[in-house]
């Protein structure tokens, strides 16, 4: 059983379908079939046992003359009566003995039921299968008739019982001819299913072939610019699976493509800081190897370059990993947090790097579900662009209320047509290039807020300047511990 279990389960599915269709299909044309001769077999049956019934002209007793007569047979020779009109007519006493009616030829194989039914002499007619004494089949009917009366003495004497037949070679013809007609017809159903079932099966799964295709040539090729054909109006679970499928490549494709163009957007902005480190690396390092050191102030300021681009360097690589780390890693450090303190910790931060700068700040209690470290990096991403475009002595805004942080600056503002790039990765504005940076500062922001469920946006400050503005769903008081 296990072996064919394993047979059948490395069969193809259209295979598999196709056997199904065709093992349901026989069962329900064998029990179909079955049924249809059993019910033949107990109408032809139950025309034999009236015919039976018809053997006799009213009822039948013991005093009948063809009666007598068939009992006297059993010691005299039978006198000749065409009372019954069948070859198969005798009376049978309780013990078996049998006596022949009058112009009956044939004698029935009396059994042990039809003697329990004459001595039981119930008045009730049973009928059986049963066979004569050559063993031809014939249909037995024994009608119980009482006890006999000897009329000279008037004692009363053994139980007799009527017993006729009529033969089954015609009724069992007909049902063998019935059981080979049935059997060929569930034959040619049970070929014809299986063959519909593989039809059908390969109908319904053309399009899971067209989707193994696709799905193998995306991992032959990696090409995921392929796409399944889907009906619009189809809502069968091929076509759901289709249309996931599409939309399964569509987002590897859209991520493929941004992997590449951050690995190219990282790539040039690598260049940069280590090529000018490269530089003044060679310079220091040609300085010793020819004996002619440089000036202090030379060796000073390129020692301070240096030590600048291993800062934006160490700050490119910490926003890679920042943009790199995935949701789940995300997801599994979310905690209510405190805005309030969030931004109040980044302040501090800003203050140390714009020290000439006036910062001022209004802030209320808002608490909000975020990953602590990811948020007080965005804040401080926000404050330090208001810190880098702010004019000396110039002063930043900073207000918490309602859960919208805005941070203004008063600096020169950024134009109306580089708006929409602000939050792209590496983007940076042309008046902001000779500034240290990465161009991922925004970016970042704006994936933190939208993972914490808010939204963020820069604008145009009146008066100059620009304000950006932070949305952060949450409450103003933290909600209770979990017990």
């Amino acid at each position: 059983m296990k072996r064919l279990l394993r047979r059948y389960r490395s069969l193809p599915i259209r295979s598999r379908l196709a056997l199904l269709v065709a093992a349901a299909v026989a069962f329900a044309v064998a029990a179909v079939s079955v049924t249809c001769w059993f019910i033949v077999q107990g109408k032809l049956y139950g025309q034999l046992n009236d015919d039976l019934m018809k053997q006799t002209r009213g009822p039948v007793t013991q005093s009948d003359g063809p009666v007598n007569i068939a009992l006297a047979s059993c010691t005299d020779t039978p006198q000749s009566d065409d009372y019954y009109r069948t070859s198969y007519s005798q009376v049978v006493k309780e013990d078996g003995t049998v006596c022949l009616f009058p112009g009956a030829t044939d004698r029935i194989k009396v059994t042990q039921d039809d003697k329990n039914e004459i001595k039981k002499a119930d008045n009730r007619v049973y009928f059986r299968n049963g066979t004569d004494a050559d063993g031809n089949a014939v249909r037995v009917m024994t009608r119980p008739l009482g006890a006999t009366h000897v009329a000279a003495t008037g004692e009363t004497g053994p139980n007799i019982g009527l017993v006729v037949a009529v033969p089954l070679k015609g009724t069992q013809n007909t049902l063998n001819d019935l059981a080979l007609i049935l059997l060929l017809v569930s034959g040619v159903g049970v070929v014809g299913a299986g063959a519909a079932g593989l039809a059908v099966a390969r109908a319904g799964l053309r399009p899971v072939d067209k989707l193994t295709e696709a799905v193998e040539h995306v991992a032959r090729t990696e090409d995921l610019s392929i796409r399944i054909p889907v009906e619009e109006d189809s809502e069968d679970e091929v076509a759901r699976l289709s249309r996931s499928f599409n939309s399964m490549t569509s987002a590897l494709a859209s991520s493929h493509e941004l992997q590449q163009q951050l690995i190219a957007d990282a790539g040039h902005e690598l260049r940069t800081p280590l090529t000018s480190l490269r530089t003044n690396i060679e310079l220091l390092t040609r300085s010793e190897e020819t004996g002619r050191p440089l000036p202090p102030a030379d060796r000073k300021a390129l020692l301070a370059s240096v030590k600048a681009q291993m800062t934006e360097l160490a700050s490119l690589i910490g926003d890679l990993q920042e943009l790199s780390r995935s949701e789940g890693q995300r997801g599994e450090r979310v905690q209510v947090v405190s805005l309030e303190d969030t931004v109040e910790a980044a302040l501090r931060r800003a203050r140390l790097r714009g020290p000439e700068l006036t910062i001022t700040a209004s802030l209320e209690p808002w608490y909000t579900r975020a990953e602590p470290a990811a948020l007080e990096r965005a804040v401080v991403n926000i404050l330090d662009n208001a810190v880098k475009f702010s004019p000396e002595g110039g002063t930043v805004d900073v207000q918490l209320t309602g859960g919208v942080l805005t941070v203004r600056d008063h600096g020169p503002g950024i134009p109306a047509d580089e708006l929409p790039h602000v939050f792209d990765r590496f983007w940076r504005s042309p008046s902001a290039r000779a500034l240290p940076g990465s161009g991922l500062g925004l970016s970042i922001v704006a994936r933190t807020v939208q993972q914490a469920g808010g939204e963020v946006s820069l604008a145009r400050a009146e008066g100059g300047g620009t304000v950006a503005t932070v949305r952060l769903p949450g409450a103003p008081t933290a909600p209770p511990e979990a017990p």
